[in-house]
């Protein structure tokens, strides 16, 4: 690996991604490359003319998602009722990038985070029409949920010793009796289903929007086979009041799979919460909502 990438992101620029398309793709070399007004962590995204991009990962372990999204986004996509991510054409490691890397169809929209959503209960409606869409998809063959999904998908008993940690880390900012409860729920509500397709990062920054409905979801590198329980976490993250129980009523599932759904969502929290607290007052009080969230939940349907 060049020493260049060594941090992941660094290195990456859209000097780069020129250099990458006119050693490998020179009928495109004379589009304009321009960084994305949102981008991403796990890979970098760089506009390349006006209908397409360019992603790049920043780190070996997102590597994994590359060739996976190129194989199975056209297998998916026929069945899904709103766009995700056309695979263009695939890249491969050059110019001291150690990594593959692919081109994409621009896909039009804002960001979820940041799009004006009149309706927001018709919006989480939309939402759980695809991932129950994705749910119905063939899994046959498909990539079972393990170390590329960063285990999304499987049991959230992965991360008990992380979790536990952060528990007693933040003893007196969450009410950390409650939230282990909430823990230990999830971890008993063991999965015995038959494997489906699961996003594994359904969130605000994933679904694009266009005059305030879905038109879009992107982003499938921790997509893969086996629980769908991670894909319900947006119930808390983005949904609240009546969005919230029109999500989950549309959506279905067992009270089992929200059992496991409230521990990824808890999980992930605390995480984000144990590393913002010190630095970044906003961004630690939005994660102590959704736990704060996740237990009454628990308390009022657990």
């Amino acid at each position: 690996m060049s020493t260049s990438f060594a941090d992941g992101r660094a290195g990456i620029d859209a000097a780069l991604v020129r250099r990458l398309i006119a050693a490998q793709f020179p009928h495109w070399s004379d589009l304009p490359v321009t960084p994305v007004e949102v981008d991403g962590w796990d890979n970098r995204t760089y506009r390349l003319g006006a209908e397409m991009t360019v992603r790049l990962p920043t780190a070996a372990g997102y590597v994994p998602a590359v060739a996976k999204e190129n194989e199975w986004l056209p297998r998916l996509a026929p069945a899904l009722p709103v766009a995700v991510p056309p695979v263009l054409a695939v890249g491969v490691p050059g110019q001291g990038y150690p990594y593959p890397w692919s081109v994409r169809g621009w896909l039009p929209g804002e960001t979820a985070q940041r799009a004006p959503i009149a309706d927001l209960p018709r919006f989480a409606v939309s939402v759980a029409e695809f991932i129950r869409a994705l749910q119905r998809c063939d899994p046959t063959g498909g990539p079972l949920a393990g170390e590329h999904s960063f285990h999304r998908g499987a049991s959230p008993a992965h991360y008990d010793a992380q979790t536990r940690r952060y528990l007693a880390t933040l003893a007196g900012h969450v009410d950390t009796a409650r939230a282990a409860a909430v823990w230990e729920a999830a971890l008993a509500a063991r999965w015995n289903g038959e494997p489906v397709w699961f996003h594994g990062d359904i969130a605000g920054g994933n679904l694009l929007v266009v005059d305030g409905g879905l038109a879009a979801v992107i982003d499938f590198g921790t997509s893969g086979v086996g629980d769908p329980a991670c894909d319900l976490v947006i119930a808390w993250t983005m949904f609240s009041g009546e969005a919230r129980h029109a999500f989950r009523r549309a959506v279905g599932q067992d009270d089992g799979t929200w059992a496991r759904a409230r521990g990824w969502a808890l999980w992930k929290a605390l995480l984000v919460l144990a590393e913002s607290i010190e630095v970044d007052p906003a961004r630690a009080a939005a994660n102590e909502r959704v736990i704060a969230e996740v237990l009454a939940d628990h308390d009022q349907l657990g």
